[in-house]
């Protein structure tokens, strides 16, 4: 029988469900996508927590609906780093990633055209968690070989450790289930 954990997030309760990433830790599992409530209250929280800026950087994955929705709120372009090279990609920049919830490192990759929307621009980079931190630096990679100027870090939520981190932004902590 699956277990969740209650919380509230941008303000409004949700259930997420528990995940095994090991033998002795448990995540809870946000997932904005679908979710049309929490991502437009949570873009319109954030953007009022964010300094100015001048495009949103995300990578593929479940930060798209967020960046999406900010840029909409905004008026702000927003960039998505790939995970493959797309054939339409030229001039591609790469960086490689390790999160908590792959199993297997990843390379994220910005196509030319895009990384020029970065170049000289201030960043903002956005995302649905924000855990161990090594989505942000690949992402904070791009942008630096973009040659654009990063202002602030956000996600909706901030899991485990953090949570305690001061340079970033985000909205609610996420708590990881250690098991003994």
């Amino acid at each position: 029988m699956a277990e969740y954990h209650e919380m509230k997030i941008a303000g409004l309760e949700r259930k997420l469900r528990k995940c095994a990433v090991s033998e002795k830790l448990d995540i809870a599992a946000f997932i904005m996508f679908g979710d049309v409530e929490i991502t437009v209250e949570s873009a319109k929280q954030l953007l009022a927590k964010a300094p100015d800026f001048d495009v949103i950087l995300t990578a593929e994955s479940k930060g798209i609906p967020l960046a999406y929705e900010m840029a909409r709120q905004s008026g702000k372009p927003y960039v998505v780093a790939r995970k493959s090279v797309k054939l339409y990609m030229q001039d591609v920049v790469s960086v490689r990633v390790k999160s908590i919830t792959t199993a297997e490192e990843q390379t994220l990759h910005l196509d030319g055209e895009k990384a020029a929307l970065l170049k000289g621009r201030r960043v903002l980079i956005a995302d649905d968690v924000i855990s161990t931190g090594e989505s942000l630096k690949a992402l904070e990679a791009l942008v630096t070989q973009a040659g654009g100027e990063i202002v602030a870090e956000a996600a909706v939520l901030a899991e485990g450790d953090a949570a305690k981190r001061d340079d970033i932004l985000f909205l609610d902590p996420l708590p990881l289930f250690f098991k003994d």
